[in-house]
């Protein structure tokens, strides 16, 4: 699977942290360990956002880790924005995390809004699996509290 580079222009990384993607998610994508299961989703986020599919195996938990992903299987998605809604931990070696990914598909588009859930295991953190949270009907306006 070839990996698809940031432009030149992009020198934020694409997790919204405001930092150089080398100094960001670029690291644990080099083999650094994320300190935390927030860092770990975002780095994840910004790999798919760079089809980066052998870092997304290689930080899923192998009791729920597919075989492959086809990152570039039918319409590649344009990822437009992440933005982490909230992080809890549980205990020393679980967490979640709540997001919202926004992105394009064929022109239309979508948001991903999933709790996912994240293991400490063997001193690394590592995605287990995610709660797709319902997007409101199209048209539907939402009420903030």
């Amino acid at each position: 699977m070839k990996k698809r580079s940031p432009s030149p222009a992009a020198t934020d990384c694409p997790c919204a942290s405001g930092r150089p993607l080398a100094d960001c998610c670029g690291r644990y994508h080099a083999g650094e360990a994320a300190p935390g299961a927030a860092a770990l989703m975002r780095s994840r986020y910004t790999a798919y956002v760079l089809g980066n599919e052998a870092y997304l195996l290689a930080t899923w938990h192998a009791t729920t880790r597919p075989a492959s992903l086809e990152l570039d299987a039918g319409d590649t998605p344009q990822w437009l924005g992440l933005e982490v809604r909230s992080h809890e931990t549980s205990g020393a070696d679980a967490a979640t995390v709540e997001f919202v990914a926004r992105y394009k598909v064929g022109g239309r588009a979508h948001r991903l809004h999933e709790t996912s859930r994240f293991v400490l295991d063997g001193g690394r953190w590592y995605y287990v699996d995610g709660v797709l949270h319902e997007a409101p009907p199209a048209g539907a306006q939402t009420r903030r509290r």
